[in-house]
């Protein structure tokens, strides 16, 4: 078993529902146990600023599944959940990332883990840390309390919305 953490994130069509409804996807997942959820925060958006704020949590398993065959299934479940790719950064149902594989590099053409904005994104790294050790190693030596204590994002707002696995 392979210990993995998703970045989740929303902000259309109800997004706390469309979290919910993704965590209750993703612990249905073949192959996959020991789920954990983080609490949700509250993000500007990232890219253009003329839509919602984002919420965004991060998520973490075991997974038998192949890096691969894990983001097929991520990009599965955002297509049930009416995920349309129109614009790079833009509004969206939902969004799943791999953000970490067990401390494992992967460089595909269709997937890079760790997630190549992990380190600039509080909005991944502050619900990563509800889950993971801030003395977590990435795979390029750096703990993750360090990213994260080094990382701006000041809009960053805790949620009352508590995710049920």
């Amino acid at each position: 078993m392979i210990r993995t953490y998703l970045g989740m994130g929303s902000n259309l069509q109800e997004p706390s529902i469309q979290l919910a409804t993704a965590v209750t996807a993703l612990c249905k997942l073949p192959g996959t146990s020991d789920h954990a959820v983080s609490r949700v925060y509250r993000s500007p958006p990232m890219g253009p600023q003329d839509q919602p704020e984002y919420l965004n949590a991060v998520m973490a398993m075991n997974t038998t599944l192949a890096p691969l065959a894990l983001l097929r299934a991520l990009q599965h479940i955002e297509l049930l959940q009416g995920r349309e790719r129109l614009e790079r950064w833009g509004p969206r149902t939902l969004d799943l990332d791999i953000l970490l594989y067990d401390g494992q590099v992967v460089d595909l053409p269709d997937l890079q883990i760790p997630h190549p904005g992990l380190a600039l994104r509080k909005f991944v790294l502050q619900p990563l840390l509800d889950l993971a050790d801030s003395k977590l190693v990435l795979p390029d030596g750096k703990e993750l309390g360090t990213l994260a204590a080094d990382c701006p994002g000041e809009d960053l707002q805790p949620t009352s919305q508590q995710l049920e696995i």
